[in-house]
């Protein structure tokens, strides 16, 4: 029972304080009294909780707040003290608290991530910030990997997976072309929440190799593509029709957590033929009405503004004429915090009470706790005036020392809310803000309102007298209002006077004196009144007022509630409105409205407009020609021009137009003058001198224009002196000792008179020279020579003709001729920023000797070899340009674990200056490319043997390769995933222990010591017993490419005798593929006449048996290589190596010739005659195969163009000799260190951007970036 009391007498005393809160004071916001009243710190501006910052700018965290006196700032990061002054590059910003990290000049953003918190604080209280959090974005790159081509079957679904790199914030997804055109979507083919691209069907249009996935990060502006994804669909009839399947999501339930206020969004996408629609429900209620959006083809469902009542089972229907398929989506809404009463600000006097109050709603219920002056309430200094309980502070007799800043912190899982909330204890007498002798006007019978704006603290009681001597106003007739303001609800004419308002509390007493004016009102003594009227007649409506005699009335006029139309026919006078030749359209009703700046009354009257009697047909055409023109009080520079004006057939002249003709510089060539109104004949004409006029009219009305009348009589002007000079002088030079000054000669009547010349006028500027000067004819162009090179001269053009000059012309500045910069940049000095990527800087070169415009810098920069193979090969030099005066820029695209050379050079208009000496520079280690090849051969029970390639760009020195394998099962499961690390220096390894007739797929990828690099993955298979036949297959098609031609080799599996056939084309072209058949069962084939420098696709495929294919390579011809500048077969070594050879084989040719006549046979001839196959044909000399076989042991067979064994099995023999290594006249393509590229390789891809994974994405913005 006792605690049932305390209970109640706590809510008691809480209900009370409650009630007495209504006493805290309210400050007006007047700008003068905030200035002198002391205030605790209030936080006006700071960044948001979640800061995401731009890593290669500045950050700026800004804290600003506002008190009395002014406040002083501290940080705290990560919940320590940040102490700016030991860091150069943090600084904060004068008479503020905004931190600002200068990035820009070395920081590095990562090392300022953290939670910050501002504090603001005087001798009042302490404010704080919010914790900000802050975080630098980033823009990962792409993860590698090796896309297959999609081959799919029409009508069958299909899905692109973008995965693309997580970002911060994330990216924004979309699929485009090569062309960077959007992919069209519609309700077949759309793009789902993930990134991904989902085809219901799949259609034959939707084949092609350009399916590329774009990420765009908005925080750094940059782009990063995916590799481009193929698709090829291929048709089997008929298409088979399916019922509706859910692509995503899976299974039959799935469940979604969402905030309140949130945007919801459920997505349902799915696959079928024909194409199914989707359709959406909520079970058990009904989708909000103006919150619900369906976007993406209605896959996507759109919820805006979500609350806990759009909780529930939302179901996605698809269907289609076969039948349906549905989901259901449990969708939770919970709540961060949100405010249901905030703190306010409590202004007190001592001795009063007040109470703060922090109410705060979620989902789950949020915790609340304070703080006070940014410490924790329960360690904070005590106050006997405070008293905590719960959501609600209770101040009971407070005294100044009591003056704090709580903070209430609301907060579940989901977040939290922090606010700042002073108490001020101020003691202040009163004062009164209102002006003193304020003039109000009021209307007599309506409200009358005197302020008398207050503050005091305790606060001050407000007393109203009329007059100076007046008693306290008191009774009905009056209304007093808490804030002073005293209200007459009808002010009378005797309601005029003085009004005097006194405020006093226990500190003192202040008053103030209003006055206060009644006016008469504003009336309409006589209103518009309804008129009809005829068409084509004449209205007027009155409006005739009575106001006051010492307000200023205005009156305007509307038709239909509008502004009138803009018509002259509407004229409005100073009691009335009138109408001139009505119109059906000038029908409606009009209203006259009188404003004064304290009334406004308005009257309102309708316009019928009827027809009129009919009248004849009136025909309107254009006017005739004005005629009898006329010229009078001719004088030098003017004349009148006088004519009568032709019928105007019905249609009223609106102006006229005049032109003049010149007879002496243009005849038969009309040009405008001006035009006059249509109710004006004569004009006054300004005339040129030297210029033999003739001037015409042409009327024009509504309808048209008149013809132009006869020509008047010609008047020639007097010659006179030019007005004024060519325009448009300048000064180029076009060699280094000459200067070439050019002008825009004056048109035939600006002469003013014959013998129209040009005096060309120039001087050096800055050195103190006399002008000089030459007359010219009326050209546009005169050259000066002999003049120092790229120095300014002062140039003027003027005027003249056989009467003088024209006006002294102004001046410009010119040029003389520019000549090539003297001296190269010094000092260049190169940092190497990561494995891509280098800085350079030089030294600016004197402007003395630039001897020209400087327009830039140029950096030249070639690479000198790699690194890890030390191999040398001529490379063309790269250029960048850098414009004006820069002295550094950045060298993209470098080649990691590679030796650079650069020099820099000065431009100017005339071209480049010397070069710097050579800077030397070497890139950093990088992570390789993935290996050139990998095969797996020999497969028994429970092994496999794995033979790979060198990566063709190793980017430094490997350590290791990485091997990871896992099984597949039937439902294309994976198993899981063993990995096994292998030097360097191996290139091949039998894998034992493996299920038999199991299938596994491998991953495999090269190290360094940055990292490892991409992957290549491989398919295969155990065998079930050692006699099991193979299905029939090609894999591995291997191409190397020289100028003209390339050698085509695949290996084969299956049934012996097959005959094979090659396919090829331009890569990206639509035309039909070209078919070379294959001579006998060879694995190998070369084709000729190819275009250098062109990119081909092939694919093998046999005849016969099941008719299959392999998978399409891509690879690019070599380009045109020039001729070497020395004969090789003038040199002395060549021709003794040809000696050389002649002589080794004229000894071989013998030795054959005597083992034959001795009857010997050869091993491989013994195994050919043991085993003919009448399908191996010898190679022929013109198509780049082999004739008879060697002899000699050393000499081998190619290895893939050997027979199938016995047991009708491929095996791999133990050499990995590729074509290449026997083709004598094959080149194969280098890379820039002269690699070997190509060999043994199943797909010739494009080289991938080297570096490692930290460097820029190669995205559109990027590439525009590098740019200077």
């Amino acid at each position: 029972m006792m605690k049932k009391k305390s209970i109640s007498s706590s809510k008691a005393s809480l209900v009370l304080f409650l009630c007495q809160m209504i006493s805290a004071l309210d400050v007006p916001l007047d700008s003068k009294l905030l200035e002198e009243l002391s205030q605790p710190p209030t936080i006006t501006q700071q960044s948001p909780k979640d800061y995401i910052v731009d890593p290669r700018e500045n950050i700026v965290i800004q804290c600003e707040a506002k008190g009395k006196p002014p406040p002083s700032f501290s940080w705290t990061r990560n919940g320590t003290h940040f102490d700016i002054d030991k860091d150069a590059q943090v600084t904060m910003k004068p008479n503020s608290g905004t931190l600002v990290i200068n990035i820009m000049n070395g920081g590095k953003a990562e090392a300022y991530e953290g939670v910050y918190q501002c504090t603001a604080r005087n001798e009042r209280g302490a404010a704080i910030s919010n914790n900000i959090v802050i975080r630098p974005s980033r823009s990962p790159l792409w993860t590698k990997e090796k896309l297959e081509p999609n081959q799919v079957r029409e009508g069958d679904s299909l899905v692109l997976h973008c995965r693309p790199p997580v970002g911060l914030p994330p990216p924004i997804i979309f699929w485009m072309d090569n062309a960077f055109q959007r992919l069209p979507q519609s309700e077949r083919v759309s793009q789902g929440l993930n990134g991904d691209l989902y085809f219901s069907n799949v259609q034959p249009e939707d084949t092609r190799e350009d399916y590329i996935c774009y990420a765009r990060f908005n925080h750094t502006q940059t782009i990063q593509q995916k590799q481009p994804i193929s698709v090829k669909v291929f048709s089997t009839k008929p298409v088979t029709e399916r019922q509706p399947i859910l692509l995503t999501p899976t299974g039959s339930t799935s469940t979604k957590v969402e905030l309140r206020g949130n945007v919801l969004l459920l997505e349902c996408i799915a696959a079928g033929l024909p194409t199914p629609v989707i359709r959406w429900i909520k079970e058990g209620g009904e989708l909000p009405a103006n919150r619900t959006f369906f976007e993406n083809f209605k896959k996507t469902l759109k919820i805006i503004e979500v609350s806990e009542a759009d909780s529930g089972n939302y179901k996605c229907i698809a269907r289609n004429i076969l039948g349906s398929a549905h989901h259901v989506i449990s969708v939770t809404v919970k709540a961060a915090p949100y405010w249901i009463t905030a703190p306010r600000n409590l202004v007190l006097s001592p001795g009063e009470d007040g109470t703060l109050i922090c109410r705060a709603n979620g989902n789950p219920k949020p915790n609340i706790s304070w703080l006070a002056n940014g410490v924790p309430i329960a360690i904070a200094p005590e106050d006997p005036s405070r008293k905590v309980d719960g959501d609600t502070i209770i101040f009971s007799h407070v005294q100044e020392r009591s003056s704090a800043v709580y903070q209430c912190n609301a907060s579940n899982e989901y977040g939290y809310l922090l606010a700042n909330a002073f108490v001020n204890i101020l003691a202040e007498p009163p004062r009164i803000l209102t002006p003193a002798n304020k003039l109000y006007q009021v209307i007599a019978d309506s409200p009358a309102l005197l302020d008398c704006a207050y503050f005091g603290s305790p606060k001050p009681e407000i007393e109203w007298f009329k007059g100076v001597k007046g008693s306290i106003l008191r009774g009905n007739e009056y209304v007093f209002h808490d804030n002073g303001t005293l209200e007459i609800p009808v002010a009378q004419k005797d309601s005029a006077g003085t009004y005097t308002c006194v405020a006093r509390n226990e500190l003192g007493k202040i008053q103030n004196e209003v006055q206060l004016e009644v006016k008469d009102p504003t009336m309409i003594i006589k209103q518009p009144e309804y008129k009809v009227i005829q068409r084509y007649g004449q209205v007027s409506f009155e409006c005739i007022i009575k106001h006051d005699s010492t307000l200023l009335p205005t009156v305007i006029w509307l038709k239909d509630n509008d502004e009138l139309p803009d018509d002259e026919r509407f004229l409005v006078g100073k009691d009335n409105l009138t109408i001139m030749n009505v119109t059906d359209k000038d029908d409606g009703t009009y209203t006259c409205i009188v404003n004064t700046t304290l009334d406004s009354v308005s009257a309102s009257a309708v316009l019928t407009v009827v027809a009129a009697p009919p009248t004849p047909a009136i025909i309107y055409a254009r006017p005739n020609p004005p005629f009898d023109l006329e010229l009078t009080g001719q004088l030098e520079r003017s004349v009148e021009l006088s004519w009568i004006p032709g019928d105007e057939n019905n249609s009223p002249i609106t102006n006229f137009v005049i032109e003049y003709e010149d007879g002496l510089h243009e005849p038969g060539v009309w040009h405008y003058q001006t035009e006059v109104p249509g109710t004006q004949t004569t004009v006054q004409l300004k005339l040129s001198p030297y210029v033999n006029y003739s001037f015409r009219v042409i009327a024009v009305n509504e309808i048209g224009r008149s013809q132009p009348s006869e020509p008047s009589e010609q008047y020639l002007t007097k010659s006179a002196n030019p007005d004024e000079n060519p325009s448009n002088v300048q000064g180029i030079g076009s060699e280094p000792d000459n200067l070439v000054i050019t002008w825009e000669s004056l048109k035939g009547f600006q002469s003013n008179g014959p013998g129209l010349q040009y005096k060309v006028s120039w001087r050096q500027k800055d050195v103190d020279d006399e002008w000089t000067s030459v007359i010219v004819a009326n050209v546009s162009k005169y050259i000066v020579s002999g003049t120092p090179t790229f120095v300014p001269y002062e140039i003027k053009v003027q005027a003249l003709n056989d009467l003088g000059y024209a006006p002294e012309p102004s001046e410009v500045i010119g040029h003389s001729g520019e000549d090539l910069p003297m001296v190269a940049p010094g000092n260049v000095q190169v940092h190497v920023i990561n494995s891509t990527l280098a800085k350079v800087h030089w030294d600016p070169v004197p402007l003395k000797t630039v001897r020209g415009h400087l327009q830039g810098y140029k950096v030249y920069y070639w690479k000198v070899q790699s690194l890890s193979r030390r191999s040398r090969r001529h490379v063309e030099k790269k250029i960048l340009t850098f414009r004006g005066n820069k002295t550094f820029g950045m060298l993209p695209g470098l080649e990691p674990y590679s030796s650079y050379k650069l020099n820099v050079r000065v431009v100017n208009g005339k071209g480049e200056g010397p070069a710097s000496p050579d800077k030397v520079f070497k890139t950093p280690e990088g992570v390789p490319s993935s290996p050139s090849f990998l095969k797996i051969t020999n497969p028994t029970l429970d092994s496999l043997t794995l033979e790979w390639g060198l990566p063709a760009h190793p980017n430094g020195v490997l350590t290791s390769y990485i091997l990871k394998f896992q099984p597949i099962n039937n439902t294309h499961e994976l198993g899981p995933l063993v990995e096994i690390r292998i030097p360097a220096n191996e290139s091949s390894l039998i894998l034992k222990n493996l299920n038999y007739s199991t299938r596994y797929k491998f991953y495999f990828n090269a190290q360094t010591s940055v990292g490892s690099g991409s992957q290549i993955t491989e398919e295969a298979v155990t065998i079930m017993d050692e006699v099991q036949p193979l299905y029939p297959r090609i894999r591995n098609v291997t191409t190397a490419a020289a100028e003209t031609y390339a050698n085509i080799s695949w290996e084969y599996e299956g049934p012996d005798h097959a005959n094979f056939y090659v396919e090829y084309g331009v890569a990206g072209s639509k035309e039909d593929w070209k078919k070379e058949i294959v001579n006998g069962s060879r694995s190998f084939f070369v084709l000729k006449g190819l275009t250098p420098g062109t990119a081909y696709k092939v694919r093998v495929g046999a005849e016969g048996l099941s008719g299959f294919r392999s998978s399409e390579d891509v690879f690019e011809t070599g380009p045109a290589m020039a001729s070497r500048q020395v004969d090789i077969a003038t040199q002395g070594w060549f021709i003794g190596l040809m000696c050389a050879v002649a002589l080794l084989i004229l000894i071989l040719l013998i030795v054959c010739f005597i083992r034959r006549n001795k009857g010997g046979k050869y091993p491989v001839k013994e195994k050919e005659d043991a085993h003919a196959d009448p399908e191996i044909q010898p190679m022929k000399e013109d198509d780049g195969t082999f004739g008879e076989y060697s002899d000699a042991e050393d000499h081998k067979p190619l290895k893939k163009g050997s027979r199938t064994p016995s047991d009708r099995t491929v095996k791999k023999e133990d050499s990995d000799d590729s074509l290449v290594d026997y083709g004598e006249g094959v080149n194969g393509q280098f890379n820039e260190d002269g690699s070997f590229i190509g060999q043994y390789s199943g797909k010739k891809e494009k080289e991938p951007a080297e570096g490692n994974e930290s460097s820029e994405a190669p995205s559109p913005v990027n590439a525009m970036n590098s740019f200077v």
